[in-house]
């Protein structure tokens, strides 16, 4: 067993969202949404590092790391998890970043996503648009809608990411997955491809340059169905920012593809739970005739006021996903004044349904919940980690196990459980 599935293992056991190595600190796990420290856990120097990290890397990887001090890959516990690992270098050293990826898929229902999401697994060509910041959960609902149509239709899907996070069995449909930098060059270049390899449906990991946009607009329109992610967090910015991406000798003739390929943008975030756990805050556009009629003239200011009128067709904005969420009773009211893009327009939500915002905790920037503490790995006794020399940025002293070695979880656990 490699060091690391210590971590791992402690990460599904916790519900920890992420792990962070960092060279000369603690590890730190991301637990609701807060960094927690991993106190127990011996800080390491370069080589330790590296040594740690090369032990999972593929072949490839590690040589991709060497030339280029950063590279991304998946790394599997078979039958419990899957993690998206990113090794990069920093002013200290070594790094790396592993996100978890459940095993299972968690359904539409499981997300209480609402019947505007699950109409849109139903369209037979168009663009939807999954968006919001890293971590907000964009991978999840991604992954929720293709094991939907996985499950319903008979169709042939491909998706291409960097790295494969989860992994869809081929039920009713068949499903290829691709990886960017194993089985293809580029987002762009797997992208061309598919259009000669029949699909139906063509998931898109990340929509990073302009060609991948293009492309993906293009597959659209010549009747195939395409998902994709951008790092945006409102629908309206969300149309903007492919437009702006063209030169503005293009950016016409874009309006008119995009106002017919665009069928929907779900931008998300997540919000910390009053009890534990994280809940995501969703804005739904739909492109509805009206819409598609805004982008295609260019009046994409004009989006909010149609989504405010577009309750019908299961448009929602972001702030009135919020106000739900306050109302009922999951999110704390300075969580969701966090969270909002247009805050004062929340505040004026919330003061109609007689809710306060406390700004003078949000400035000083306390968190709604209660920080998490940092847990405790048993490390194995028969492999520990190297015991090594001063790290080459010293770490700070923390308590360490009987016997003089660090027993990272146990006192983790204990800092939570009090």
């Amino acid at each position: 067993m490699a060091q690391l599935d210590k971590f791992f293992e402690e990460m599904i056991r916790l519900g920890a969202s992420d792990l962070h190595l960092t060279t000369g600190l603690h590890p730190y796990f991301r637990l609701d949404g807060d960094m927690a420290a991993i106190s127990g856990a011996p800080a390491m120097n370069a080589a330790e590092m590296r040594r740690l990290l090369f032990e999972i890397a593929p072949e490839g990887s590690q040589k991709q790391f060497d030339e280029e001090c950063d590279t991304d890959f998946a790394y599997e516990l078979p039958g419990r998890a899957r993690f998206r690992a990113n090794f990069f270098m920093d002013m200290r050293g070594p790094g790396a970043v592993f996100r978890q990826i459940p095993e299972e898929i968690l359904t539409l229902e499981q997300l209480d996503l609402p019947k505007a999401v699950r109409d849109l697994c139903f369209l037979s060509k168009g663009l939807v648009l999954v968006t919001g910041p890293t971590g907000s959960g964009k991978s999840t609902t991604l992954a929720a809608m293709i094991d939907f149509i996985n499950k319903r239709r008979s169709d042939h899907i491909i998706t291409i990411e960097d790295p494969i996070e989860f992994v869809h069995k081929s039920q009713k449909s068949l499903v290829h997955q691709r990886e960017v930098g194993r089985h293809t060059e580029s987002f762009k270049r797997a992208l061309r491809a598919a259009l000669r390899e029949d699909p139906d449906i063509v998931l898109v990991g990340e929509m990073r340059d302009l060609e991948t946009v293009e492309i993906a607009i293009e597959t659209a329109e010549t009747g195939h169905l395409v998902f994709g992610t951008l790092h945006t967090t409102t629908a309206m910015t969300t149309v903007d920012r492919i437009i702006d991406q063209f030169p503005a000798g293009r950016q016409a003739q874009i309006r008119t593809m995009l106002a017919a390929s665009l069928k929907g943008v779900i931008a998300q975030t997540l919000c910390k739970k009053k009890s534990k756990g994280r809940i995501a805050a969703l804005e739904i556009l739909i492109t509805t005739k009206a819409v598609a009629a805004l982008v295609r003239e260019g009046k994409t200011h004009q989006i909010l006021s149609a989504m405010q009128t577009g309750a019908k067709f299961g448009m929602k904005l972001l702030n009135d996903s919020l106000v739900d969420l306050v109302k009922d009773g999951l999110v704390d009211p300075n969580e969701a004044y966090i969270k909002a893009v247009d805050k004062d327009s929340l505040m004026a939500k919330l003061q109609h349904i007689g809710v306060s915002v406390d700004l003078g905790a949000v400035s000083e920037g306390n968190s709604p919940g209660e920080a998490a503490a940092a847990p405790a790995l048993q490390l194995d006794p028969q492999a520990p980690m190297p015991a090594s020399p001063e790290p080459e940025i010293q770490a700070e002293t923390h308590e360490s196990a009987p016997g003089g070695y660090r027993d990272p979880f146990q006192l983790f656990r204990k800092k939570r459980n009090n």
